[in-house]
């Protein structure tokens, strides 16, 4: 992925389409402001579908490490995996 270019909202609602085949062709995002403040990306949809399953797989890594560091110490879990993951899963959708 390239260094991401930052455009103002004016200048991305002027080129919306070069934004998008920028992102989609060059692999280059960019991180749209308003106000001089960054508040969104458009990002190439494979990119981001790459990004979210790497998310997934390091926090399904994690939960596991912790079940397993649990179980090494001899204690039973409190809550299941399952209900654990789904309790973490719930809050993310909910920010």
């Amino acid at each position: 992925m390239s260094e991401p270019i930052v455009e103002s909202m004016a200048e991305v609602r002027a080129h919306l389409a070069d934004s998008i085949d920028r992102a989609r062709r060059e692999a280059t995002p960019t991180i749209i402001t308003r106000r001089g403040k960054a508040e969104a990306v458009i990002l190439d949809l494979d990119e981001y579908q790459r990004l979210t399953k790497l998310e997934e797989s390091v926090e399904d890594a994690w939960l596991s490490r912790l079940a397993a560091d649990s179980l090494a110490e001899g204690r039973e879990p409190a809550v299941t995996l399952e209900d654990l993951a789904a309790e973490i899963l719930g809050e993310a959708g909910q920010a």
